[in-house]
């Protein structure tokens, strides 16, 4: 549970009786009991509303999952794209680069002092 071995769970229960006493301490769980069975509730009317929606508008499951599917190869595809027109316009840039450094290397020669 949440990777919290045995001695451990000992221990926060040991302090939440010295925080809380031990007549709060029923109390505060069945609180959050209460709270986690609303959410729980709240949730699955959520999915519930979802798929209603879905299948009046003739949306099954399986059509969604296509959907979905095909929204992901579509972003595949443009980042495959974007990435090989990147690729490209690093390449042309280094070879701009190299061009003029060569020009300048042609132009100024070696720099020599002055005295």
């Amino acid at each position: 549970m949440f990777g919290i071995g045995g001695g451990e769970l000992v221990f926060i229960l040991f302090i939440v009786l010295m925080l809380f006493g031990s007549d709060k301490v029923p109390e505060i769980a069945r609180t959050m009991g209460k709270a986690m069975a609303q959410l729980k509730n709240a949730t699955n009317d959520i999915k519930s509303e979802i798929q209603k929606g879905a299948e009046a508008n003739g949306l099954d499951s399986r059509s969604l999952t296509d959907i979905t599917g095909n929204i992901n190869a579509q972003i595949n595809d443009a980042k495959s794209n974007l990435m090989g027109d990147s690729a490209n316009l690093l390449g042309d840039t280094t070879t701009e680069i190299d061009k003029v450094k060569e020009d300048i290397d042609l132009i100024s020669g070696p720099v020599k002092r002055q005295r």
